[in-house]
């Protein structure tokens, strides 16, 4: 029998964490393992780092594979339940993953409860207990950086250390200080820590004008800007699929936005929000990423539970090279003839809707084996070629100039001994493992943990040969 989704709270589910911050003996790690004490930490720790996958190439992917929510949208979506002292339920969140284990380790340390049920998230922020997002936590994933405006806004008052996450650039959070510095916020950087002081009677509206289109800035003072007095104006503010989902959440919650998906975004704040009961959006980098898989492996895939609408620059490029790729009412249906080689494209990467850069090191992992030579020209992150190295070490023909890189396709890459160093980059090392002949071990696999739900079995029951080691 289903779950009911009519839940006030999720009666007889278990919460992800219950712990306070004097409570060592239940905490998560770094890489979002529950540990107890510090030898039973090290030993978990240790255990993550050395988890790894192996694949055996060289078979074609058939099969469904459904597509979880958007945890790129989730974990915005359960800073935002900060903004109420009421429940903010969720639906199609990707619960088991790790990210989402810190962030709800980071929100229980607040005092805000939160349950989970399946893929249902119950949250309430009727109680918190303090307004510091502690470095042991936020460290862990830049996406707790998104804790600033809720808090701001609502309490008026916020500390909340500098993130961590991926390794790839600098991400500066500059632009988010700035923007609440117009709304009349008082910051100051102090040992790692943002201190932020709403003025005398909260925060106020303004007409912020980012200086580059950055998704973080853009949600983060959306969500501030809703409890604030008067109107903000975000101008070149991101359009991305995951901030439109975040504003329809804001809006049932009571919130007044216009402009959702285009580059001014009005917001009329409100004295207070209520809760409300939302779906969060499937993943799109997780559809196009499985869209590659097919397109590399020269097999048919349906993709249940996706928007094709929210990948047209990732389709448009796919087609190129020979794919064919057909939507089915809410599915994707995904197929590459495997006697017909892929063609190489040149592709750069942009804010939505350009071509994600999400998906750079996945398509970087096709093109090593496609007929001819592509440019890949990344302009959004920094040092995110991290994953040439490794491919190289399969036989892949890589030249990195600046922020391009050149991919010259191969006949066949071989299996060999890689290491994941980020999210993307992991899967896209899982990629070429699928079309490798001979086996490939993908070690530091907590990375890939953190954004593909139960990517193993998926890939399994679609015939790859592939397991955790």
């Amino acid at each position: 029998m289903r779950a009911s989704r009519n839940f006030c709270f999720l009666k007889g589910a278990v919460p992800v964490k219950q712990a306070t911050q004097t409570d060592p003996a239940n905490t998560w790690d770094s890489a979002g393992l529950p540990s107890q004490g510090s030898e039973a930490q090290d030993a978990a720790k240790s255990a993550a780092h050395l988890e790894k996958i192996k694949v055996n190439g060289g078979r074609a992917l058939n099969g469904d594979i459904p597509i979880s929510g958007a945890k790129n949208c989730a974990l915005k979506l359960m800073c935002a339940a900060l903004l109420t002292d009421q429940s903010l339920h969720l639906e199609n969140s990707p619960n088991s993953l790790r990210d989402m284990r810190s962030q709800t380790e980071l929100l229980e340390y607040l005092g805000c409860r939160v349950e989970t049920q399946g893929d249902l998230m119950a949250l309430n922020a009727g109680d918190l207990q303090t307004y510091t997002a502690p470095y042991d936590i936020v460290r862990k994933m830049r996406g707790s950086i998104l804790v600033l405006g809720p808090l701001l806004a609502r309490f008026g008052e916020a500390k909340v250390s500098l993130p961590g996450g991926c390794a790839i650039g600098t991400r500066p959070v500059d632009m988010h200080i700035k923007a609440l510095e117009e709304m009349g916020a008082q910051i100051t950087l102090d040992e790692g820590y943002i201190n932020a002081r709403a003025p005398q009677g909260g925060l106020q509206g303004a007409k912020i004008l980012f200086p580059k289109v950055s998704v973080g800035a853009t949600e983060n003072l959306m969500m501030a800007a809703t409890l604030a007095n008067g109107t903000t104006l975000l101008a070149n503010a991101a359009r991305e699929p995951e901030i439109v989902d975040l504003g329809e959440c804001l809006i049932k919650m009571g919130a007044k936005i216009e402009g959702l998906g285009s580059d001014t975004i009005r917001i009329e704040g409100v004295n207070s929000l209520s809760g409300a009961r939302h779906s969060v959006v499937p993943d799109r980098i997780e559809t196009g990423t499985y869209m590659v898989a097919a397109a590399m492996t020269g097999g048919t895939l349906r993709l249940k539970n996706a928007r094709i609408k929210h990948l047209s620059a990732a389709v448009g490029h796919l087609s190129q090279t020979g794919v064919d790729i057909e939507e089915d009412g809410s599915d994707i249906i995904v197929n590459r003839d495997s006697a017909v080689p892929l063609k190489a494209i040149d592709i750069m990467t942009e804010p939505h809707p350009g071509f994600p850069t999400d998906l750079q090191a996945q398509f970087m992992a096709m093109l090593t084996i496609a007929e001819g030579a592509g440019m890949v020209t990344e302009t959004i992150f920094e040092n995110r070629f991290m994953h040439v190295p490794e491919l190289a070490r399969m036989g892949a023909n890589i030249t990195v100039q600046g922020n391009s890189a050149i991919v010259r396709g191969v006949p066949r890459l071989k299996g060999a001994e890689v290491m994941a160093t980020d999210l993307r980059a992991s899967v896209a090392l899982v990629l070429a493992g699928l079309v490798a002949e001979g086996e490939t071990t993908v070690n530091r696999i907590y990375h890939l943990e953190r954004g593909y739900e139960r990517i193993v079995d998926k890939l399994a029951a679609c015939s790859a040969d592939i397991r955790k080691a």
